[in-house]
């Protein structure tokens, strides 16, 4: 989905220099594009979009960028001095992402050939701090990049930016639909919808599930069959669950719900769902199959009508795409005390993505649930890889949303014999006691989003583009600095709504 994204280049100076300053300007600056474009690290392409040399080309480049669907950021970069007072009318137009790229043309000084010419032309370390001084005074969220335009950890870098900048682009049209409420009494899968709508971009409506009911009843005996080959194709199947077997009617029935799902999804562009085991009248199992394939597809999903989960899933699995390791919805389910090794075990009654999956073909099975009323669930059943990750959740405070990111380390369970659900376990940074210590202090939610590929770098961006309260806590974390942080916090916030 990135190729239908671009990223603008916009390179800054002024007439001051003459003619020939401009045309070399220019000139560097298509060097500079093709040469991250070929680079092969940035997933979206980069478009140079000119050197601005006055605010009506600046605010006309801004403004072009607002209005092209396409355009999903910019990054900018000051070749020479570019005054900072022309940058103001744009700045105050531009509604896109905005990167600054501290760089230079040159990688060294040229110490032997070095005249005022050169030092006229190739003014970045001067000029980047004049934009940077106007783009801090107005307030705008930016990220700013240091380092040559070459080197691939600058790039990679960039590449983090345009991922979430992609992703929050995704999330601007992005809708949600809830089949049921939330679970009763459940106060963290709830939330203001409007306020989610005009700071993060989603829209959250509810779905009758009785209209599900009805694509059901439409699915034909072709589409399941083929969607029950499928399953015989990417999954290994329990004895039970093969043809002729006795749970081979409840493996049909979970193809029929899905196929009905993912065709009520594209029909209504949504691109996250949530559902809730109270409110499944006329379905014949709680959808965990389903919900696991579509989670694997790029479905948001949230349990117990959990929207804002939902809705952050599908921006992680957006922002993590082509990266190898997958991610996941994932609920916080049991403690395992063990000293230095204390973890958490993660799981849900049945929707666990296959995507972070250590099984090259996970088991499909079918077991009672003892939960919900409905007939025993088809599921997918697989423990998670091994290594690091982060697992990341956005609470409500009332006055603010608030991004909870806790690096994690994955590690080897245990079997589980007579637990038939997929499952990770996890020791958060620095440790158990301090890593779930913070984690409740902050309000953190039962539910999370997952990712073995993204890290830190990618929420910080996030948080910096969506305008929110980010809390990190990994192997830097001690309680009482992490206290600290929430009480000042809360000053700011408060102070801020205040003056606003």
């Amino acid at each position: 989905m990135f190729e239908n994204y671009e990223i603008w280049f916009v390179t800054g100076a002024q007439l001051l220099y003459g003619g020939d300053a401009v045309v070399a300007v220019d000139a560097h600056s298509n060097e500079m594009v093709k040469g991250l474009n070929d680079s092969g690290n940035l997933p979206v392409k980069v478009v140079y979009k000119g050197t601005v040399n006055s605010e009506r080309e600046v605010t006309a480049t801004f403004k072009a960028a607002n209005n092209d669907a396409r355009c999903i950021g910019i990054v900018t970069w000051m070749h020479t001095f570019s005054p900072a007072k022309m940058w103001i009318h744009g700045l105050q137009e531009l509604r896109k992402p905005l990167l600054h790229f501290h760089t230079q043309f040159n990688r060294e000084i040229p110490w032997d050939t070095m005249d005022m010419d050169f030092m006229n032309l190739n003014q970045s370390a001067h000029g980047d701090r004049e934009f940077g001084h106007i783009v801090t005074r107005m307030r705008k969220n930016r990220k700013v990049v240091v380092g040559h335009w070459q080197d691939a950890a600058v790039q990679t870098k960039i590449a983090v930016w345009m991922r979430v900048a992609a992703a929050w682009a995704d999330s601007q049209d992005m809708l949600i639909i809830r089949f049921g409420d939330q679970m009763n009494n459940v106060a963290v899968t709830d939330g203001d919808k409007v306020e989610a709508e005009m700071r993060l971009g989603y829209h959250v409506d509810y779905c009758p599930v009785a209209e599900l009911v009805e694509v059901q009843e439409k699915v034909t005996g072709e589409e399941v069959e083929a969607m029950l080959q499928t399953y015989g194709a990417e999954y290994a199947l329990a004895d039970c669950c093969r043809a002729g077997g006795k749970n081979r009617g409840q493996v049909a029935h979970a193809a029929r719900i899905e196929v009905a799902l993912r065709k009520l999804l594209k029909a209504k562009g949504a691109k996250a769902f949530t559902s809730n085991f109270d409110d499944l009248a006329g379905i014949d199992q709680i959808p965990g199959l389903a919900s696991q394939r579509l989670m694997a597809e790029g479905y948001g999903f949230g349990a117990e009508g959990d929207w804002k989960t939902a809705a952050l899933y599908r921006t992680m699995w957006f922002m993590g795409q082509g990266l190898p390791k997958g991610c996941s919805f994932l609920e916080d389910y049991t403690l395992n005390f063990d000293g230095d090794k204390s973890a958490i075990l993660q799981a849900h009654m049945l929707e666990v993505c296959p995507l972070i999956a250590a099984e090259a073909k996970p088991r499909l099975d079918v077991f009672p649930l003892g939960i919900g009323g409905k007939n025993d669930p088809a599921r997918l059943v697989f423990t998670s890889k091994t290594g690091p990750g982060v697992a990341a959740t956005i609470v409500d405070m009332g006055n603010r949303f608030r991004l909870i990111v806790s690096v994690v380390d994955c590690i080897e369970p245990k079997p589980l014999p007579n637990l038939p659900v997929a499952s990770a376990l996890w020791i958060p940074r620095p440790n158990l006691e301090i890593g779930a210590a913070a984690w409740i202090l902050a309000g953190g939610t039962h539910h999370t989003g997952f990712s073995y590929d993204l890290t830190v770098e990618y929420f910080e961006d996030y948080a910096e583009m969506a305008g929110i309260e980010m809390l990190v806590i990994d192997e830097n974390t001690t309680l009482s600095g992490f206290r600290k942080e929430l009480r000042m916090n809360e000053i700011y916030y408060m102070l801020n709504r205040a003056l606003t």
